[in-house]
């Protein structure tokens, strides 16, 4: 923490364990996006979601800028059959077969014009996620707006209250601090874990069940987040001692 001040970082105590803080709770937040797509929305759908509600950035668009070649050259080094390959990752994949890594090829989800870093929909894209569907059984579906966000942002906070159970944030407002300086969660909504409390945790909860019924395992409510909301209480009790 020291180390932090010196070099003038704003820094977070997180305990050693894979993801630390905030690449773990990202997961849940890339997969449900991945998901999404598949189901019946457009990747430039979820983008337009999460830029409305305050992100620089939506998860396609941050892949693109990242390179979707990561993912991709690492499956085929760990020799990943096509098949095995997580349905999430296939329309990322079919992208780099076709040399589109993201920005650097200038193609990706999104085209880029010569020397630009704004992306334009490409309806080619539009084509492959909806085959991709058809391909893995998928009938899709209209997918509001509300749902989009709900099943973006959720993630965040049910694997944010399972690692404060499990000792790899000391306190909710830690994970508030990684979200808001590292991540783009936009300042005003106090981050993740504050946001949750003004939603309402117990109407959170309420639809993390719902969507565990729909979707499954990947959405089994964090015993932390159960318990507080059966005793009426926020993550910001957690803030005291």
């Amino acid at each position: 923490m020291q180390l932090g001040k010196t070099l003038n970082k704003i820094a977070v105590l997180s305990g050693n364990a894979p993801g630390f803080i905030g690449n773990r709770i990202l997961a849940g937040y890339t997969r449900q996006a991945g998901e999404i797509i598949l189901q019946g929305a457009t990747p430039y759908q979820v983008d337009n979601v999460i830029n409305a509600f305050g992100m620089p950035m939506g998860p396609f668009q941050m892949n693109d800028l990242v390179g979707l070649d990561l993912g991709w050259r690492a499956r085929q080094l760990a020799g990943v059959k096509p098949e095995d390959v997580p349905i999430t990752a296939r329309v990322a994949d079919k992208l780099c077969a076709l040399g589109r890594f993201g920005q650097k090829t200038n193609r990706g989800y999104y085209i880029y014009p010569e020397g630009s870093r704004a992306g334009q929909p490409d309806p080619e894209v539009v084509g492959m996620v909806e085959a991709t569907s058809a391909e893995v059984g998928i009938q899709r579906r209209p997918i509001s707006d509300e749902e989009v966000l709900k099943r973006c942002l959720y993630p965040l906070i049910n694997e944010g209250a399972k690692i404060l159970e499990a000792g790899v944030a000391l306190r909710p407002c830690d994970i508030d601090i990684v979200y808001i300086n590292g991540y783009g969660f936009p300042e005003v909504t106090g981050g993740p874990m504050f946001w949750a409390d003004q939603q309402g945790l117990d109407k959170v909860l309420a639809d993390i069940r719902q969507f565990e019924a729909e979707y499954g395992e990947a959405w089994k409510p964090a015993p932390l987040l159960e318990r507080l909301v059966r005793e009426g209480k926020t993550f910001a009790s957690l803030q005291q001692g």
